[in-house]
């Protein structure tokens, strides 16, 4: 049986811009590998509600799961909530167990929870709270999607409430193999090994050191067993 897909949705027009660099996409990904959920598609959209709405549509509808990160804060460009609620076509309001949250968390801070906080109390109907154990302010599941903030340290909080939920397929297993060749010299051979392995993944990742090309030569794989046969038989191709 193939492992559940997943797909990460990055909001916010901070990282098309290049003020912030994307590093949840990058953290999500070895978390889905080891959970066995894989992740086939990652897309950046801007705090453009129309465009937030298509994305999550379409990748709902293609993918098992969808993770999203960023545009939940207590700002006016924090739309994502909205846009999940329209995406799913639920309604959406402050809801008395996210106000109990951020309630309290406040009044042990001694600040109020005035009505730009309370915009992170704002859930769509039939979505169940994500845990944020770093600032409170919850995410949310609705359907298939997993909405969670874009500050990593929350993010990853968020993604370590979700990934117990879900079930996972065999996770993803890896070798790796240098060449000090170039990539022009190895593609015939290393074309007919990933023919004689079409369960695998091979890629080739090129590097220069000392002035000479090399590759890295990258083989993927759910079964241990054929994935270290597939490298006895890389390294005899290889080793002349």
């Amino acid at each position: 049986m193939p492992n559940p897909t997943a797909a990460m949705l990055v909001i916010g027009d901070e990282i098309l811009s290049g003020r912030t660099r994307d590093s949840n996409t990058h953290y999500l990904a070895g978390q889905l590998t080891e959970r066995g959920i894989d992740l086939k598609e990652a897309r950046v959209v801007s705090d453009d509600a129309a465009a937030i709405v298509a994305a999550v549509k379409a990748l709902s509808a293609g993918y098992d799961h969808v993770f999203t990160s960023g545009g939940i804060g207590p700002t006016h460009d924090d739309i994502t909530a909205d846009c999940i609620a329209a995406a799913f076509d639920a309604h959406i309001d402050i809801r008395d167990d996210a106000r109990a949250l951020l309630q309290a968390h406040y009044e042990r801070s001694g600040q109020e929870l005035n009505a730009a906080r309370l915009r992170m109390a704002r859930i769509p109907d039939g979505a169940a709270l994500i845990d944020n154990p770093v600032s409170t302010a919850p995410g949310f599941s609705i359907g298939n999607v997993h909405v969670m903030a874009g500050v990593p340290s929350v993010f990853k909080a968020m993604v370590a409430s979700v990934l117990p939920t879900l079930t996972g397929g065999a996770p993803l297993l890896s070798r790796t193999m240098p060449l000090m060749k170039g990539e022009g010299d190895i593609a015939g051979p290393l074309g007919a090994f990933a023919d004689e392995f079409p369960g695998l993944s091979v890629g080739s990742y090129p590097f220069q050191k000392d002035g000479i090309y090399g590759s890295n030569i990258v083989v993927r794989g759910s079964d241990a067993t054929v994935l270290d046969r597939a490298m006895t038989v890389l390294e005899a191709k290889f080793s002349v």
